[in-house]
């Protein structure tokens, strides 16, 4: 379905997470520009709000799924008396439908039956276009499509301030080339393990990088950065705990190269033009990868994936994932190591 008409409101329904809002950034800026008169409205959770406060030309409203019902409330109170061209339901989670239902608009634009799940096509009254095994956010492009837009190659305009910046270089000030290690995933299983990060910190340092370590200030983050650093035996900057998103997305910005498991970092550095060496296992990277740096994977699912379906990603539903606490530890040094001297030479850092 594609629409050539001029809306005058456009209302995106993307809650979470912090790598998919930064996906459908691109969606929403080329979206900016195929229709530049138009009043466009996010609804997005609270920890993403962080990251996106301040989005040029974008009214954000916030929902907190903490709130439990009250959320739901809140957001018909939001829109009492209003009413959108379009709503783009970028999101096939429950709580994300019952979120379409306080949102008034003419037209509802939700995923394809293929991708459609936990009553999703119950919320929408039209779909994008079937795609053929793509990527989170060339899913997200075909809902700008659907509404007349010509997606080309992504580009992101990420909201940050002089102070984020001036943040993000102070904290660096005794750093020269920048190597970041995001070490973890919002689930321990997603994370490789400790002394293997501190063996390619070793490695880069040797090529010259200053190593930092990023990361929120939960205890599973801090505990993973003090198992890595009592692996290490040079100085490693630790700034787990001690950055907001935007000094983050800043720090991810005037690093060289980034390495990061299945984890929002990735995406946000991907934002900012940053390499990053994926490690993945347990869901496929040619979905969730880090979009302009497909190329610099290291990864085990589609064995494992053959492994537990005896299929291969092309013959199973797509966004499959494979179990097993231990898959990461199958990502050896060695293809780590290989890849990080690749990148390096492929970037001329």
């Amino acid at each position: 379905m594609c629409v050539s008409a001029q809306y005058k409101s456009i209302c995106i329904l993307r809650l979470s997470a912090i790598g998919d809002v930064c996906h459908a950034v691109a969606a929403v800026q080329a979206i900016q520009a195929a229709h530049p008169h138009a009043k466009i409205t996010w609804v997005l959770g609270k920890v993403e709000a962080m990251l996106l406060s301040g989005l040029a030309g974008v009214e954000f409203i916030i929902f907190d799924k903490k709130q439990g019902s009250a959320a739901y409330k809140q957001l018909k109170s939001a829109f009492k008396g209003r009413r959108f061209d379009v709503l783009l339901h970028m999101q096939v989670a429950l709580r994300a439908n019952l979120a379409a239902r306080c949102i008034p608009a003419k037209v509802k634009i939700g995923f394809d039956k293929y991708r459609s799940k936990e009553f999703h096509s119950l919320f929408v009254n039209r779909k994008i276009e079937t795609q053929q095994s793509p990527h989170v956010l060339e899913g997200f492009q075909n809902f700008a499509r659907a509404i007349g837009v010509n997606c080309g190659s992504p580009s992101w305009v990420m909201p940050y301030s002089e102070q984020d910046e001036r943040s993000a270089r102070d904290l660096l000030s005794e750093c020269g080339k920048v190597f970041v290690i995001a070490a973890a995933a919002s689930k321990a299983e997603r994370n490789w393990l400790p002394e293997r990060y501190a063996k390619l910190a070793e490695h880069a340092h040797a090529k010259g990088f200053d190593v930092v370590l990023t990361g929120g200030p939960t205890d599973l983050e801090r505990t993973l950065a003090d198992d890595i650093l009592r692996h290490t035996t040079f100085p490693v900057l630790n700034l787990v705990g001690k950055t907001n998103l935007k000094v983050l997305l800043c720090v991810l910005k005037q690093a060289k190269l980034v390495l990061a498991p299945d984890t929002g970092p990735a995406h946000m550095a991907v934002t900012v033009a940053t390499p990053v060496i994926g490690l993945y296992a347990h869901s496929n990277p040619t979905r969730t990868g880090p979009y302009l740096y497909l190329d610099y994977v290291v990864e085990v699912y589609h064995k494992n994936l053959l492994k537990q379906k005896n299929k291969t990603a092309e013959q199973l539903p797509w966004g499959t994932r494979v179990k097993g606490a231990e898959l990461m530890s199958q990502i050896s040094i060695e293809e780590v190591t290989t890849m990080f001297d690749h990148v390096i030479t492929t970037e001329g850092l």
